[in-house]
């Protein structure tokens, strides 16, 4: 998949509005980037599109746009001109089309306040956005265990959710089942458990996949800080140095241990 003009453009799209997916795939291989840049433009334009409106209605409008545009790519017939959606038809398989669809669904929990309703619900928002999305990116670049790669995509999903929390409650959301420090400091376990018991099976996942996981590369710290600190999880945690972020990701980059 070469680089176009819309390829260009969903690379805008993401070093504004996503710049450590950005990073992650300009230190991928060159040849890689073209396909990341449409399915994680795709990403942020369907994740922004519940918060760019206060109506329910609209919102839910929006996500079904994408629903429909994953559609007709999953029909493998004619797709939608679209900057995002034209070169995100040609880096997916109709399977994938049909497997991003599930992502789409899950983020309507980011339309309405309700709170997830138990710790499978809040599971599978993870495995169906973070979990999905990178486990379709690394095998529209190779092949890759596809269980390993959403267990890995969820623990970094867990990391940004965390990240995410103050801004969360900031909306009048209820973004934790559980706000108290134990219930914290457990999540962050276990989505370390889940990182750790990914990468131990890196062997399960080609070298080509892998650059897709890149943008993984500072979950580890985030997860770490809110076992240490889970308070800090609804106060704000403190981001890592942009040194240390981008030294981590030459490093990861350089080793190909995502």
């Amino acid at each position: 998949m070469a680089f176009s003009d819309d390829i260009s453009a969903c690379a805008r799209l993401l070093e504004r509005g996503d710049a450590a997916r950005f990073r992650a795939v300009m230190a991928a291989p060159a040849p890689l980037r073209p396909k990341l840049f449409a399915i994680f433009a795709f990403n942020l334009e369907v994740a922004r599109a519940p918060w760019m409106t206060q109506e329910p209605m609209i919102a839910e409008m929006r996500l079904q746009w994408w629903q429909d545009a994953l559609g007709e790519i999953a029909a493998g017939g004619r797709v939608r001109r679209h900057e995002v959606v034209t070169p995100l038809a040609d880096a997916l398989t109709v399977q994938a089309a049909e497997d991003l669809r599930d992502l789409v669904t899950a983020r309507r929990w980011d339309i309405y306040r309700e709170p997830f309703t138990d710790a499978d619900d809040f599971g599978s928002y993870l495995r169906h956005t973070s979990g999905r999305l990178l486990r379709v990116a690394a095998q529209a670049l190779g092949p890759g265990d596809s269980d390993l790669l959403e267990d890995f995509g969820s623990a970094v999903g867990l990391a940004n959710f965390f990240a995410a929390v103050p801004a969360l409650i900031a909306a009048g959301r209820q973004p934790l089942l559980d706000p108290s420090p134990e219930a914290i400091r457990a999540l962050a376990e276990r989505g370390l458990q889940q990182l750790a018991k990914a990468r131990a099976a890196r062997s399960e996942v080609s070298a080509q996949a892998g650059a897709a996981l890149l943008c993984g590369s500072a979950a580890k710290g985030v997860l770490m800080q809110a076992r240490r600190a889970p308070e800090r999880v609804i106060s704000g945690l403190q981001p890592a140095s942009p040194f240390a972020l981008r030294a981590g990701l030459l490093l990861r980059s350089f080793t190909g241990r995502w």
